[in-house]
């Protein structure tokens, strides 16, 4: 959920509730995961949020839109596929005001749903921007103006985060896109500029590439994806290279201007060289940042540090004993998967339970084509924190469903500890990556051994085999790739 601040209304107060007991301030799957969670414990709960349904950015603008609209992307790039296998479906005719409609109503079902699971569960749900009065105490403004005032016993701040900008290259023009109006659909571009090689800009540039648009990519680092593991990325930027019209690496926009029917940029690449570009739209994807300001911190004990983060011990308790803070505020990885399991900690411990947030392993995925996803250390990583390690690695080329599928561009990759074989990390690329880090993260929170791999039985035939055979690598006797065995 976005930030719930604000607050220039000059209408009447609106006197507390008087029913005290927990807020939650923010609807997204951090906010809405908390606020359940504790109704469910029979807490007394409060939710307030920006929007008429709980959801937040990841359901409204976020994770569900852009999926929805993957998913077409991909059924688009394997109709155009099928020619290769004797099945010609022609050129795709796209209604793009359906597609958009298709996107709302997937959206709209989905915050729907919540809001009746809200009722049922009987929590009191306010629309509006909230800010703290005190450490007890926060006034919500609403859509009308009014404001109301609400007492509690203990409260959780969701809010989420924001959208990252570069202020210099802000215009203003409808053709400069950012990850909310992108997932619009406006229009299907002839051209379109993704300023940002990470997950975001990379999965909403492959659903307009897959749409027609020719779309290019400029990156500052030098590779896409500078976060993940090169053995991983580097079957995507392949494929990428294929379907993207360009893929500029070290390189950096230092200016968008307007001009006639497009936006002119130029673009410095590593050697200080610039060229000028004329595009038809440019998507500006740079990632999220954290905002706090408005909220009304300063009328509690809450503390941010230097990075904008609000700061929370290992209960998610913040500095104000009466505070609770999951999501996206409280730092990195800023998943929705995340900001779930962080509330159910938040609501525990607000219960007096002895709990707290230390997972081994939190899973990440890319869904571009083909997908990506990792769970605990990476090779970079491990390499970076001195941590011993050994890799087991099978190639989907040697899979008998990735070769059904037409889809040798894929791998399975472990890292293993030497001394206990113990699975310290995970990385899959492939389709479906996705579905199938989940077993992974089980193992690594189980403390399963790469030999529990090797000795689970996976069907026949099936990418999670992958799995399986990676594991069987490491001792050199997989069925199907050749490795010396290990002495």
């Amino acid at each position: 959920m976005e930030n719930l601040t604000n607050n220039n209304s000059k209408s009447t107060l609106v006197p507390p509730s008087g029913d005290r007991g927990l807020v939650v301030i923010g609807g997204g799957p951090g906010g809405y995961a908390a606020a359940f969670y504790a109704a469910d414990l029979g807490m007394n709960v409060t939710l307030v949020d920006l929007e008429k349904n709980p959801g937040g950015v990841c359901l409204y603008r976020g994770c569900i839109p852009s999926k929805a609209l993957l998913h077409v992307a991909k059924l688009i790039n394997e109709t155009k596929e099928a020619k290769a296998w004797g099945v010609d479906f022609g050129e795709p005719k796209i209604d793009i005001d359906q597609l958009r409609t298709f996107k709302n109503k997937v959206v709209a079902k989905l915050t729907g749903g919540l809001g009746v699971l809200s009722k049922q569960r009987k929590i009191n749900f306010v629309q509006g921007r909230a800010k703290f009065a005190s450490s007890k105490s926060i006034v919500v403004t609403k859509e009308d103006g009014s404001l109301q005032e609400i007492s509690y016993d203990k409260a959780i701040i969701a809010i989420g985060s924001v959208i990252a900008t570069v202020p210099s290259l802000q215009i203003d023009s409808n053709r400069l896109l950012n990850s909310t109006s992108a997932l619009d659909l406006p229009t299907i571009p002839k051209s379109l500029l993704v300023v940002g090689g990470g997950y975001i800009g990379l999965e909403l540039g492959s659903v307009y590439a897959a749409l027609g648009t020719k779309v290019s990519v400029v990156e500052f680092m030098d590779r896409i994806l500078p976060g993940a593991d090169q053995d991983l990325v580097s079957h995507l930027q392949k494929r990428l290279s294929h379907s993207f019209e360009k893929i500029m690496l070290q390189s950096k926009v230092t200016e968008i201007k307007e001009v006639g029917e497009g936006l002119t940029v130029k673009i410095e690449n590593k050697d200080g060289v610039t060229e000028e570009q004329q595009y038809d739209y440019v998507l500006m994807s740079i990632g999220r940042k954290p905002q706090t300001a408005g909220l009304g911190l300063e009328n509690t004990n809450v503390q941010v540090n230097v990075r904008g983060w609000i700061i929370v011990d290992k209960t998610l308790k913040t500095n104000d004993e009466n505070i609770y803070a999951i999501g996206d505020i409280v730092g990195e990885p800023m998943l929705a998967h995340k900001a779930s399991h962080e509330a159910r900690v938040a609501v525990d411990s607000i219960l007096g339970k002895k709990v707290a947030f230390e997972p081994l392993a939190i899973p990440a995925v890319v869904f571009t084509d083909p997908e990506i996803a990792w769970a605990g250390i990476t090779e970079n990583q491990a390499n970076a924190t001195g941590v011993k390690y050994e890799v087991a690695k099978f190639p989907w080329a040697a899979s008998g469903r990735a070769t059904t599928l037409d889809r040798s561009d894929g791998l399975t990759k472990i890292i293993v500890d030497p001394e206990t074989e113990r699975v310290l990390g995970v990385g899959l690329c492939g389709p479906g990556a996705g579905e199938l880090i989940a077993e992974a993260v089980l193992a690594i929170e189980m403390g399963a051994t790469v030999k529990d791999l090797a000795l689970t039985i996976h069907p026949h035939p099936t990418l999670s085999e992958t799995v399986m055979e990676a594991a069987e690598l490491f001792y050199g006797h997989s069925s199907h790739l050749y490795k010396p065995a290990k002495k």
